[in-house]
């Protein structure tokens, strides 16, 4: 066994004990292939309000402006499929992936972890973790891993377990051995773009993201246009439908990790709650959850639209 491919399985080994369900590692280097797609969707403004796409352009697309004489990017994937949904009937609905502790810190601890454990056994290499937080296309580096495939709801998707779960980038200074891509395997299923109510997958594989029901709950602070009434389906934070109706999640498996589990508090919570939630009960239901990024306000706009 060589070293590189001695340091790849110490690493694989790793990210498996910490509880990671995938890791794949491709080399670091310029995303040709991802250049004129990025460019275009951002030309057409697919982004809506969310100016701070269009910032780092380059860095979005070469791995050696995040961390200088980069090697690898090991991607990895961790698990947030909930056991049951909260969705009471006729009550405002949130994404999965909030229904627990913010993930930035949970997943971004452990790949620290991670990096710490590289250190630690392998020497002196220069890194940086990546949780949703950088210019960094993290589903395009994931399928570059070999993780999955990019499907036409724009999502990476995985045939042993769909595609609830949170992307992560480690990029370090050394080399390794590089995994092959995953082929597409969404075959002539449309699912995703029939459920859609809001029409955001415009075509496969490219979602217009000023048309998502998660783009006007979370990201957009003006008011969201009167044009989407009645199309929400009763989100208020972040929007799974096309995950829910890909083929794929039948495979998803229940996480274990406490700290995505739900607080007691949301579980608890009616459409009446809803309806008339106070700060008080907002800091105490969200006090470590991603619904804190709309804040109390923003909460309360999108009950509101489900209203009328």
């Amino acid at each position: 066994m060589t070293t590189k491919q001695k340091y790849t399985e110490l690493i694989k080994s790793e990210a498996n004990r910490l509880g990671f369900i995938s890791c794949g590692i491709s080399k670091s280097e310029f995303l040709e292939e991802e250049a004129p797609r990025l460019e275009k969707w951002l030309n057409k403004n697919m982004h809506g309000e969310m100016k701070y796409m269009e910032n780092h352009f380059d860095k979005r697309l070469d791995t050696s402006k995040l961390v200088l004489d980069s090697k690898s990017v090991i991607s990895l994937l961790y698990n947030y499929y909930p056991s049951k949904e909260l969705s009471v009937e006729k009550s405002p609905k949130i994404s999965k992936y909030a229904y627990g502790n913010d993930y930035h810190f949970v997943v971004k601890d452990k790949v620290n972890e991670l990096l710490y454990f590289i250190r630690e056994n392998i020497g002196e290499v220069s890194g940086r973790a990546f949780v949703d937080s950088a210019p960094i296309l993290e589903k395009a580096w994931a399928a570059k891993s070999g993780l999955g495939w990019v499907g036409k709801n724009s999502n990476l998707i995985t045939k042993k377990v769909g595609s609830f779960y949170f992307i992560t980038e480690l990029i370090i200074d050394l080399d390794l051995v590089y995994d092959h891509i995953e082929t597409d395997h969404c075959g002539s299923c449309t699912a995703c773009i029939e459920a859609c109510p809001t029409d955001a997958i415009v075509e496969p594989y490219v979602v217009d993201g000023s048309k998502c029901i998660s783009y006007f709950t979370i990201e957009l602070k003006d008011n969201i246009p009167n044009s989407m009434r009645g199309m929400f389906e009763n989100w208020m934070f972040g929007c799974d439908i096309c995950q829910d109706v890909c083929p794929w999640n039948k495979f998803s498996k229940a996480h274990n990790e406490p700290l995505f589990n739900p607080n007691p508090d949301l579980l608890s919570m009616t459409k009446k709650d809803w309806d008339e939630i106070t700060q008080e009960t907002f800091s105490k239901v969200f006090s470590k959850s991603a619904v804190k990024r709309t804040k109390l306000k923003g909460l309360k706009r999108n009950i509101n639209f489900l209203k009328h």
